[in-house]
């Protein structure tokens, strides 16, 4: 007998993936330039020169076996140093190569964290708006996911529900910052304020609640965005990091799970990932993208075009009466739509081939984001059919 639970997932296919095909298939009647497809948060700008270097170096000089044979269960020694190595150098931190676990990008590092600090039947928080993906990771492992209602005002932390609903069965809190879909970095006060909560409710329920934060988006941060590294506040962290943004990786799918050494536990949890990779089949990522990604760690893709897209969209949103927070980081923003229902909001923009996701399954009903990794030409653009929308439909 085949397993229901995965049979009934098959018709809860991802509203962002649908959009997406939907775009893609209407350019091939309109030409793909006339559709400004805004679903897809896959980056836009150029693989650094430097990995593509590192990777014809590495094919051309070095042996087949050290390129392509296993690695050790807990990664490549090289990767796990020069990651801990450029996070203690920006950062300011103390990680060794043993506190660093190599993943198939930040899905991975999640799976990896949430089962290494919770047993199944335990309660896990996560903050509107989210990342709907959080559902699978969470429920997969056996764990209850709850969501914290968005302050639609900041989309800071609501930390009047949150305080609400932390209770004695919350095992982990996971935060994403700067986030997916808001595009708001938690502030510094921000994060001071959930650390001390997290440390009081530790030590009133008697048990370590972990902070697991998903960061792929921690290197676009904008001009005077307040965007610090969410471990330097709260010592039971586990970071959840891929370079599929900042190095425009994402086909490769490598990151990692960094552990705060002052962790509860810290010494214990990267070999345990090791054996949480053996009951879900997970086996490291390629050998060879973890060698290549060694030499470059400490560098980003050219991520300005994200900035100068997301400066052009928010000035048009705010001069057409968008309500709109303005994004510190990431290549998405989310505005309120012009009416009650984001869903319908967007299949009225379908009609003028502006592609927008709404934000419902993301815990923000009425939202609907746009990922402004396209060419700024096709955004300027964009803006002018999104004059010509609002104009015509709203007005």
């Amino acid at each position: 007998m085949i397993n229901e639970s995965y049979k009934k997932m098959l018709g809860a296919k991802s509203v962002i993936r649908e959009l997406s095909e939907y775009a893609t298939a209407r350019g091939k009647e309109i030409g793909y330039e006339n559709v400004f497809d805004f679903s897809l948060g896959n980056p836009s700008v150029a693989v650094p020169q430097e990995f593509t270097d590192e990777m014809i170096r590495l094919l051309e000089t070095e042996d087949t076996m050290t390129l392509h044979g296993y690695t050790p269960s807990l990664g490549n020694p090289l990767y796990k140093e020069k990651i801990a190595e450029s996070l203690n150098e920006r950062f300011g931190m103390n990680y060794g190569p043993e506190h660093i676990f190599p993943t198939t990008g930040a899905a991975g590092a999640i799976a990896h964290a949430v089962r290494a600090v919770t047993e199944p039947g335990d309660e896990v928080l996560a903050f509107a708006p989210f990342f709907p993906e959080y559902g699978p990771y969470i429920t997969g492992a056996g764990l209850k996911l709850s969501v914290v209602p968005a302050d639609t005002d900041t989309f800071q932390i609501n930390f009047d529900r949150f305080l609400e609903m932390l209770n004695e069965k919350v095992m982990a809190v996971i935060v994403n910052t700067p986030n997916n879909p808001s595009g708001v970095a938690y502030s510094t006060q921000t994060l001071t304020r959930l650390a001390q909560i997290l440390k009081d409710k530790s030590e009133e329920y008697g048990h370590t609640i972990y902070l697991l934060s998903d960061e792929p988006y921690r290197e676009i941060v904008f001009k005077g965005a307040d965007a610090p590294y969410v471990s330097k506040f709260y010592d039971n962290t586990l970071s959840c990091y891929s370079f599929s943004k900042s190095l425009s990786l994402p086909g490769e799918r490598i990151g990692y799970v960094a552990v705060n050494p002052a962790c509860d536990g810290a010494e214990y949890i990267v070999p345990m990932c090791g054996q949480i990779s053996r009951g879900t089949g997970h086996n490291c990522p390629p050998s060879i993208i973890q060698q290549a990604v060694a030499k470059v760690c400490g560098m980003t893709a050219d991520l300005s075009v994200y900035e100068t897209n997301m400066n052009i969209i928010y000035a048009t949103l705010v001069d057409l009466g968008f309500t709109v927070v303005k994004p510190g980081g990431t290549f998405y923003i989310m505005p309120k739509a012009l009416e009650e229902s984001s869903i319908e909001f967007c299949k009225k923009a379908k009609e003028y081939d502006l592609i927008f996701v709404p934000t419902d399954g993301f815990g923000a009903p009425g939202f609907f984001r746009m990922a402004y990794c396209i060419d700024t030409e096709k955004v300027e653009r964009a803006m002018v059919r999104l004059r010509q929308f609002v104009s015509e439909v709203y007005r």
